[in-house]
């Protein structure tokens, strides 16, 4: 991948600084990186950061979505690439929030929250109703 990567990409000090940390996956190096500028330029997200992961010898990103925000970790990943349940142990053991951001070979990011533990989903937005079991409560109070 290294060699097919645009010249400003590789004099870009954010990608000199995550090459640094000699984690030895040029693949994923660039998957860190689109996800930095991302999370730079688009997103604007505040104090973004690269750390290495010495125990899965990747680059994690750390950042504050907005000031104020509490630090939250950012494991970018190759859409191909698999994760074991080990893997995501180690960093959700860091302490911070974790986002996965799957990065796909045309540069789309897609990004996923990851907790420790199930999370019960929020109730659905909008005018529902529970018709059946209210009348059913209804007929039962009636007799």
């Amino acid at each position: 991948m290294c060699d097919q990567t645009p010249n400003w990409i590789l004099q870009h000090p954010a990608y000199q600084q995550m090459k640094d940390l000699e984690v030895g996956d040029s693949e994923q190096l660039h998957a860190a990186f689109l996800v930095y500028m991302d999370l730079t330029e688009v997103r604007r997200w505040k104090e973004v950061s690269c750390v290495k992961s010495p125990e899965l010898q990747v680059v994690l990103l750390k950042a504050k979505e907005k000031e104020g925000a509490s630090v939250q970790t950012i494991f970018p990943l190759p859409v191909h690439r698999s994760l074991s349940h080990r893997s995501i142990r180690q960093v959700l053991d860091r302490g911070f929030p974790v986002l996965l951001c799957a990065v796909a070979a045309d540069s789309t990011l897609v990004y996923q929250r990851m907790t420790d533990g199930l999370v019960t989903p929020d109730p659905p937005a909008g005018p529902f109703q529970d018709v059946g079991r209210r009348q059913h409560r209804k007929r039962r109070q009636q007799h």
